[in-house]
């Protein structure tokens, strides 16, 4: 096989997000309150992913399915549209047992969190 035939791909997840549950909780509560609430909210997010990595890393993926239902939800208040959803797509693999899946949907997932959780730090600060 010729080093023709290779192609490198480099997978381009579009994040989708919605404001509009973070821009209402910063109406229902002030700004001040607001951002303590949703830096906690996406510090436990980022908690509850360091956690799943730590079960894959591991191989204890018994539990997985009540944290990545977590996940979902705690993505879905947030506005995190993609990450819920994978979340979620992630789960169905694991209930299938299906590990190709698994492994591609988590690679997904991975990528998608970086980019969520890093776009979201900055969405809290520019809502002042």
């Amino acid at each position: 096989m010729s080093s023709t035939n290779v192609v490198a791909l480099r997978p381009n997840d579009r994040v989708r997000q919605d404001a509009e549950p973070i821009a209402t909780i910063y109406r229902n509560l002030g700004t001040a309150s607001a951002e303590q609430v949703v830096t906690r909210a996406l510090t436990e997010l980022a908690v509850t992913m360091s956690s799943l990595v730590a079960q894959v890393q591991a191989h204890e993926l018994a539990d997985m399915t009540r944290q990545l239902r977590r996940l979902q939800r705690m993505s879905e208040n947030l506005g995190l549209v993609s990450l819920g959803q994978i979340a979620g797509d992630v789960r169905v693999c694991l209930e299938r047992s299906d590990v190709t899946a698994f492994s591609s949907v988590w690679a997904r997932l991975m990528r998608v969190a970086e980019r969520s959780l890093a776009a979201d730090r900055g969405l809290v600060s520019t809502q002042v």
